[in-house]
């Protein structure tokens, strides 16, 4: 296993986490529209955050498979060897949780808006809202790590210095 992730790694989860940001941002636009299309109105609002939207979340798709790729074919960094075991599970169910969550999340908002699939964008919804709630256990975690374990782990997932 590598002892710390490789700077396409590193530059992906940062640009995956700006792309959220900014689709929690800019959802407001999209949502309208959606919400329109689907009762039948007449005038659907329009606005060029829509498309922005739409390719961002696709961008998020594209590299959630890149990122699982890699880290199916280069691995991750192991626990810090004094973890605590419980540590080590929730970490774990917080990485699969997020990496599904941001498959599941495009997929369902593509079916909603290109199929104009109700349940979709309710679904999108719900996983959009539990996405926060895991993202905010993963920051958490990294800040447990840094501040109270002072274990190193955050440490491997910022671009490093002086290479």
């Amino acid at each position: 296993m590598p002892a710390r992730f490789t700077s396409t790694q590193i530059a992906l989860h940062w640009l995956t986490a700006l792309l959220i940001l900014a689709q929690f941002l800019n959802d407001g636009a999209i949502s309208r529209a959606f919400r329109a299309t689907m009762r039948g109105a007449a005038e659907i609002p329009t606005s060029w955050l829509v498309p922005v939207h739409v390719f961002a979340g696709i961008a998020i798709l594209v590299f959630t498979v890149w990122r699982v790729v890699l880290r199916l074919s280069r691995g991750a960094p192991p626990p810090p060897a004094e973890e605590p075991r419980a540590l080590q599970i929730a970490a774990a169910a917080t990485h699969g949780t997020l990496y599904l969550l941001l498959l599941l999340l495009p997929l369902t908002g593509f079916v909603a808006w290109f199929g104009g699939v109700g349940a979709a964008g309710g679904a999108h919804e719900i996983l959009k809202t539990l996405l926060l709630v895991v993202i905010g256990l993963h920051v958490a975690g990294a800040l447990y790590h840094r501040l109270i374990l002072k274990s190193g782990v955050m440490e491997r997932m910022l671009p490093a210095r002086g290479r």
